[in-house]
């Protein structure tokens, strides 16, 4: 019997994406959240706070490895240096850890500084370790969007940002298949099929959307890296098959369904 799989975050976007999978792929699965939450039949639920150290020599017990999910705009690197102390005191579980394509070139930002100190961290554990850092998710840039289409009449959208975002499910993917294979150490960087910009994306929401606004490029102090590329991914590295366009379809005709299950229900 395989040893079971521990998703921190598992109620999170990435996070309920890869419990999904690995649901799929019969694992035994565990989630660790900070707040109790309905999951899918199979898995075991804990609750615990990773900042704090509370809650996870529990979760960890007997696992053989652990996807880190969890994530925050602060605290990160506490949080993962608490995990590895509990995974080292429970046995040597492999830890596999998503991070962000080019955060050692945008190192002076406070959430990358910290994302790089994570990696650090992981790599220094003494456990088998796998770290997959990846771009940007389509959901991140779909809801950016959708505050900046709030503007009225007039659009700022950040100048020059290069970007080639990638479908959180592909991520979920590819992070299964590292947890149920041998520990990989730095592994290529993962990217969408597409290199675009902030501003190229935010258009292409606008048509989808139909919607009309001016858009207006404003230049970011302090993002000279990010205009020359510092969030693209390094070769060699993997690419994503599914298009900011496709997801961009499938969102919005799930949106309509949820609008149009609502109105029935009112109706009703």
């Amino acid at each position: 019997m395989t040893s079971p799989v521990l998703v921190t975050g598992g109620t999170g976007r990435l996070g309920r994406a890869v419990v999904a999978r690995l649901v799929d792929a019969d694992c035994d699965v565990r989630v660790l959240a900070r707040h109790e939450r309905a999951t899918l039949p199979p898995v075991m639920f804990f609750t615990g706070d990773l900042r704090r150290g509370e809650g996870i020599d529990a979760a960890v017990r007997g696992v053989g490895t652990i996807i880190h999910c969890a994530t925050s705009t602060k605290g990160d690197a506490d949080a993962i240096r608490n995990l590895v102390m509990a995974a080292a005191r429970a046995g040597s579980p492999h830890l596999v850890h998503p991070s962000i394509v080019g955060i050692d070139r945008i190192a002076s930002w406070g959430y990358t500084k910290a994302k790089l100190e994570a990696e650090r961290i992981v790599e220094a554990s003494g456990l088998p370790w796998t770290i997959l850092r990846v771009t940007q998710f389509y959901d991140y840039c779909f809801e950016n969007s959708q505050k900046l289409a709030k503007f009225p009449v007039v659009s700022p959208v950040p100048a020059g940002f290069r970007v080639q975002p990638i479908d959180p499910g592909e991520v979920a993917a590819r992070l299964v298949e590292f947890a149920l294979g041998a520990p990989a150490g730095r592994a290529p960087d993962m990217a969408g099929p597409e290199v675009s910009s902030w501003v190229g994306l935010f258009r292409s929401y606008l048509t989808a959307t139909h919607r009309r606004r001016w858009v207006v490029p404003i230049r970011i102090p302090g993002s000279r890296a990010v205009r020359g590329g510092a969030l693209l991914p390094l070769p060699p590295h993997t690419v994503g098959t599914k298009t900011w366009d496709q997801f961009l379809t499938a969102r919005l005709q799930e949106h309509r369904s949820d609008q149009d299950h609502a109105a029935r229900v009112n109706g009703g």
